[in-house]
């Protein structure tokens, strides 16, 4: 039997989750259970499984490592994504499948938005989205007047990088393994405006005191702002936010944040990173939909930054200035809210824990080979589920297309002027038992070959 409005609503509350307004709502017309069961075989019995994620936990130690290797606690977290088993895929950091919970709520308010859309869009779902930017606030412990609500990371970071007042001259920092598209944007100033990009280099992996010795030695009279990444993409290495954002500070300079593989992958809240300015893209580690993200603005610096796109003079000071893109679905939005609650029913650091255990069950095994580099901190504070591995003789590209054409296996290839290797991120539905396979797969193509 297709997953009705009413049958969804009640595994929500088995759940203890508080449907949002327009799931419920009396103005709602057909019932759209079917078109969602036939997009999705099997969704039902996933939405189902993740109703049992909190009784799963129920009891659980209060030590995170302790929770994060009891493996029958994670089977109903493992159930809740409807995914392709036959496929292992270890290639999480770049997008990740939302858990089937987060689906059926996107798919509920996608269908609810095309009956009559110029009102069920825009009167009845998009003023619902104010209550999303208030829970992913108080996620993020800031203002939800600090909060914009962004399609990814790249939307965030480049409204800031092109909206910032710099002339000719001044100077912006960032490092040779931040994001591509970011040094795009500032050789894009750079030619348009005069100002100076400054990349500076990073050990592979690098600890705490260097990353912070290098930024404060690339600071001159003319720097006006660091760019930095949370977790370097291309290495899974954390970076001290707070200790850069505060000597930064003292020196008149601002951060920017690239945040895209912090949020809900790194136990935070602004406060502890002391940032003026944060993006991040949802649709990797907490799990929301595609095309989701947000941008944290500090109040006293939201007049300062123009939007990509011209908003009314009025919202000058407004976070909802950066929001000024024309006709957007609210759908991907509306279903952040059950990506938040599935989150936090498992707890942040248990999550954190969990991740950094699954890396290590592959890691581990395989760290004391000789033809094994590792180009990734495997100390707690410094790397969670991302890590970047080099193997001997084989170039990561054609390793990377043998293991997804031969074995269904997916990673990612880096190829970085300074290193190489494969990425490696497995997800809280990854079992012990791919990654076992896994090792296997590895040792395999390194003492046998790709033949």
């Amino acid at each position: 039997m297709p997953p009705t409005r009413r049958s969804f609503l009640t595994q929500l509350a088995t759940a203890g989750v508080v449907a949002p307004a327009w799931l419920s709502s009396a103005s709602r017309g057909a019932e759209p259970g079917a078109p969602v069961a036939a997009f999705a075989p099997g969704l039902a019995a996933a939405v189902d499984a993740a109703g049992r994620i909190a009784a799963a936990m129920a009891g659980a130690s209060s030590d995170p490592a302790v929770v994060a290797a009891d493996e029958p606690r994670w089977a109903a977290v493992q159930a809740s994504w409807a995914v392709d088993r036959t496929i292992l895929n270890l290639e999480n950091g770049g997008v990740q499948p939302s858990p089937a919970v987060v689906n059926h709520a996107y798919l509920q308010a996608w269908l609810a938005s095309h009956d009559a859309p110029a009102h069920s869009l825009n009167r009845v779902l998009w003023p619902q989205v104010e209550g999303v930017r208030a829970h992913l606030a108080a996620a993020f412990g800031c203002d939800s007047e600090e909060l914009a609500l962004t399609r990814n990371t790249t939307e965030g970071i480049e409204t800031v990088l092109l909206g910032l007042r710099w002339t000719a001259g001044d100077e912006v920092v960032t490092t040779t393994q931040d994001y591509w598209r970011f040094h795009n944007t500032l050789r894009q100033r750079a030619d348009r405006d005069g100002i100076v990009f400054l990349p500076i280099t990073l050990p592979v992996p690098a600890s705490v005191d260097e990353i912070v010795a290098r930024f404060a030695a690339a600071i001159t009279p003319r720097t006006r702002a660091l760019l930095i990444s949370h977790v370097i993409n291309l290495t899974g290495q954390f970076l001290p936010v707070r200790e850069i954002v505060l000597m930064a500070r003292a020196r008149g300079v601002l951060v920017v944040v690239d945040g895209a593989h912090g949020f809900a992958h790194v136990p935070l809240n602004r406060d502890a990173l002391e940032c003026d300015i944060y993006a991040t893209s949802l649709h990797k580690w907490l799990g929301a939909p595609h095309g989701t993200g947000f941008l944290y603005v500090r109040r006293e610096r939201i007049a300062e930054i123009w939007p990509l796109f011209p908003a009314p003079a009025e919202l000058r000071g407004n976070i909802r200035k950066f929001e000024s893109i024309g006709t957007a679905p609210a759908a991907p939005y509306l279903a952040i809210r059950e990506a938040l609650v599935f989150w936090a029913s498992i707890g942040a650091e248990r999550k954190a824990a969990r991740l950094r255990w699954l890396r290590e069950r592959w890691l581990a095994p395989l760290a004391d080979e000789p033809w094994l580099k590792i180009h990734t901190p495997r100390q707690p504070e410094l790397a969670g589920a991302l890590a970047t591995v080099e193997c001997a003789g084989l170039p990561p590209t054609k390793l990377a297309a043998w293991l997804w054409e031969r074995h269904r296996t997916l990673v990612r290839p880096v190829i970085h002027p300074e290193f190489q290797g494969i990425r490696v991120t497995p997800n809280l539905y990854t079992t012990p038992a791919d990654l076992e396979r896994f090792v296997d797969l590895l040792r395999g193509a390194v003492l046998k070959g790709l033949g």
